[in-house]
């Protein structure tokens, strides 16, 4: 890829929270984005920690941290392998690291996660951050993919997804009750 047109940070970030089919193709292709979707899977867990700090205090913040980059690999691992062995079409050409990337940057309407402290709506934009960011995987592992639709993308997400959901809850099964 041509290094002029590559995107900054925050314009990938900002693509791929609306749903950017060319953001999420350049961060496919671009070998070098493994630090960039980490740091984003790093902010969106931050965000999450710091939302929910009155409740969890520091240990929160780091558990959110530690719990959400574990969660990402696995989740990266279990779409890769759904989609390239169960769902598989013939354009479907992808490694490990595309979907880390993709599904990286998938995770950056997370940082709205921050505002999970405030009383009142804090559990509405968890909840609403956590929908988005799902919507987001579905168009990053298409993508990543190289399907031509979007439904064999949502079936990966629909067969996966559980998997990612129980490492999550069993981390805040782990942290403690989890009230907003």
């Amino acid at each position: 890829m041509n290094v002029a047109v590559r995107r900054g940070f925050a314009q990938r970030c900002i693509g791929a929270a609306l749903f950017r089919p060319d953001v999420y193709e350049e961060v496919e292709a671009d070998r070098s984005a493994n630090t960039q979707a980490t740091l984003v899977v790093l902010l969106s867990a931050v965000a999450a920690g710091l939302g929910t700090i009155a409740n969890h205090g520091a240990t929160g913040v780091l558990w959110y941290t530690a719990a959400a980059l574990a969660s990402w690999y696995v989740w990266a691992a279990i779409a890769y392998w759904i989609g390239t062995r169960l769902l598989a079409v013939p354009s479907t050409e992808a490694d490990h690291g595309q979907l880390l990337r993709t599904i990286g940057f998938s995770s950056a309407p997370g940082v709205l996660r921050l505002f999970a402290f405030v009383p009142g709506i804090g559990a509405w934009v968890f909840l609403a951050s956590t929908l988005w960011m799902l919507v987001a995987m579905v168009v990053a592992v298409r993508h990543a993919l190289d399907y031509c639709t979007i439904g064999r993308a949502v079936a990966v997400c629909a067969i996966g997804f559980p998997f990612y959901a129980v490492i999550l809850a069993y981390s805040l099964f782990l942290l403690g009750p989890w009230l907003i």
